[in-house]
């Protein structure tokens, strides 16, 4: 085995670990913080970054063409369906009176609500 592949080797065992403690942390504050706004937040920032070093330090480990191609999908779908779905929960949460409005800063989405948008 050659000097690079060890740094590749010890490079990706780093960033899995600092990728599954960022995860780790997404976790906590879901459950930790206290609604659904700032959970939904929790659930995609940290997750989406934790996956895609995740992914990085097993690229660096496996080095193969199909595999990081299979790699790169999962990154793509990981960062096309959290964010959205988060936003999803949010908004359906905002709709059902689950959220509390004197806690907003800015309410934007009430505006828009009640102009029928």
């Amino acid at each position: 085995m050659s000097v690079w592949h060890q740094i590749a080797d010890t490079a990706g065992a780093a960033l899995l670990l600092v990728g599954a403690a960022i995860c780790l942390l997404g976790v906590i504050g879901m459950i930790r913080l206290p609604d659904v706004l700032s959970r939904s937040h929790a659930a995609t920032k940290p997750q989406t970054l934790g996956m895609i070093l995740v992914l990085a330090g097993v690229a660096l480990r496996l080095r193969g063409g199909m595999e990081l191609a299979t790699l790169g999908l999962i990154a793509f779908f990981q960062m096309l369906t959290g964010p959205v779905a988060s936003h999803l929960v949010a908004r359906s949460a905002y709709r059902t009176g689950q959220v509390e409005h004197g806690e907003l800063l800015f309410d934007e989405l009430d505006e828009q609500l009640t102009d029928g948008k």
